[in-house]
């Protein structure tokens, strides 16, 4: 039922009053419905939306590995071209590279006495969170127990366990911003072992050559076939 506002002997100012009533509370509206959080999963539609709609990504990345009694941190930037073409180019340490060139992926750091490389489709590293960048997933299907949860900046995160990885992975933990873009991913491994990543500089739908994301390994240095390194 509509509401009827009385002008009667205000008369004008009866009716500015209302009609200010009336701007007060469709802006409240509004407002209230700017601000409401998403859902776990309407969030994670977001991520997959975003991710499947992007033909390339240039970005800058760090890196942070804790555990084994190691820690360190890494930097680089990352090239990733649809379909299935993915390059980490590190800067510290200079030299270090992973390439995914749609059929192997390769893994190589100088001074290394190989390279490393195993098929595409046999590539199942967490820590490289190529499911999640390349746009070929739903997260919701991918993660049990989704939660989501406030982060810095007015991003949030959502966490779950990935499905077939429980062995492995505790928790994997995305920071994502309200657009839908990955600005974080934490993955925290049985073994206690922790490793994030921070992207910042993205650069959606870069013009990124399919020549670029090519890897061909070092004079004399033998190519081995193998898991990705820890």
């Amino acid at each position: 039922m509509s509401t009827v506002f009385p002008i009667r002997r205000n008369g004008a100012f009866g009716l500015c009053r209302a009609l200010l009533f009336l701007l007060i509370a469709g802006g409240a509206g509004l407002a209230a419905a700017q601000t409401a959080p998403p859902s776990a999963k309407g969030l994670a539609g977001r991520v997959d939306a975003h991710y499947n709609a992007l033909h390339s990504l240039k970005a800058e990345f760090t890196e942070f590995y804790e555990g084994m009694g190691v820690s360190r941190a890494e930097s680089g930037t990352l090239l990733l071209r649809k379909p299935g073409r993915m390059k980490w180019e590190y800067s510290s340490p200079p030299g270090k590279v992973f390439v995914l060139d749609g059929k192997y992926a390769w893994f190589y750091s100088p001074g290394d006495p190989q390279v490393q490389r195993i098929p595409a489709k046999e590539l199942n590293d967490l820590r490289s969170p190529l499911r999640f960048l390349l746009g070929h997933t739903e997260l919701e299907k991918e993660l049990t127990n989704l939660t989501l949860a406030p982060a810095a900046n007015g991003d949030l995160t959502l966490s779950g366990q990935p499905k077939g990885q429980e062995n492995r992975v505790r928790r994997l933990t995305l920071t994502v911003t309200a657009a839908g873009a990955i600005s974080g991913i934490e993955i925290d491994e049985t073994d206690g072992t922790t490793t994030r990543f921070a992207f910042t500089n993205q650069q959606p739908d870069a013009p990124i050559s399919p020549q670029g994301l090519h890897f061909t390994p070092p004079p004399g240095v033998p190519v081995v076939e193998a898991p990705p390194p820890v």
